[in-house]
């Protein structure tokens, strides 16, 4: 492997989590393993789920994880889908949202795995994996729903959660634009929906080059790809896993 650190990189989504491990260099020295999210889902049972994908892989030094949500210095703000009885758009319930409420989510995994760990946004990893690091620099991920980074020069820059934002009919970013609504649009429909949102958000980010990722933005038709400007570049969800190495640089700015 590559002199460095090698690191865990976890992919936490709503609907399933997928791991690897990583040289120095961001390369894959091990195929990505995989689960299904379980629900209900305490913050107890995720950190455990981590450390089951960890025991199917090799050794690491350190381990990054993206998980949806606001998350601040590794604490959990709050989280959308982990709160819910059996995942998203079931019931919400009270009992999990105070138990994620200020859970120090990167703590509980330095103890619980015996490494250092990042946790950050899952779409900020995702672009940790594709930021050029040059002018402003927008991440859309399209998935269960919708997750957003931006960066500066490279910059992280404070989170956002964009996806619990009201777009239209009084439905969020998760609603209008995540898979249950691509499952009932087809692909067809639902990408020049993913089109409006882009222009939509085009004129309150005036971004140098937004990215669009995640599990759906391979389901961008081609004929609504071609129409998303020349600043807009469709990128593969494989970065959710690589920009675990490149995290640890862009955080620690």
């Amino acid at each position: 492997m590559t002199s460095g650190p090698t690191t865990l990189a976890v992919d936490c989504g709503g609907g399933g989590l997928k791991a690897s491990v990583l040289d120095a260099a961001g390369t894959m020295h091990a195929q990505p393993v995989r689960a299904r999210t379980p629900y209900p889902l305490p913050p107890d049972r995720l950190v455990a789920a981590v450390a089951s994908l960890a025991d199917q892989l090799p050794p690491a030094d350190r381990v990054t994880v993206g998980m949806p949500g606001m998350l601040r210095h590794g604490v959990v703000v709050a989280t959308p889908h982990y709160v819910t009885r059996a995942g998203p758009r079931t019931r919400v319930l009270p009992e999990l949202v105070e138990a994620w409420a200020g859970f120090d989510m990167r703590g509980a995994l330095e103890q619980g795995l015996g490494m250092p760990a990042l946790v950050l946004n899952d779409a900020e990893v995702h672009g940790a994996g594709v930021v050029a690091g040059a002018g402003l620099e927008m991440v859309l991920t399209l998935g269960t729903g919708l997750g957003n980074a931006v960066f500066d020069g490279g910059v992280l820059a404070p989170h956002a959660e964009l996806s619990q934002a009201t777009v239209r009919w009084g439905l969020t970013y998760d609603d209008y634009i995540g898979e249950h609504e691509r499952l009932r649009l087809g692909d067809a429909m639902w990408s020049r929906r993913a089109r409006r949102v882009v222009e939509a958000l085009r004129p309150m980010y005036l971004w140098d080059r937004l990215y669009l990722g995640g599990g759906n933005s391979r389901r961008i038709s081609p004929q609504v790809s071609t129409r998303l400007g020349d600043d807009v570049v469709i990128v593969p969800n494989s970065a959710g896993i690589v920009g675990g190495v490149r995290a640890w640089e862009l955080a620690a700015r």
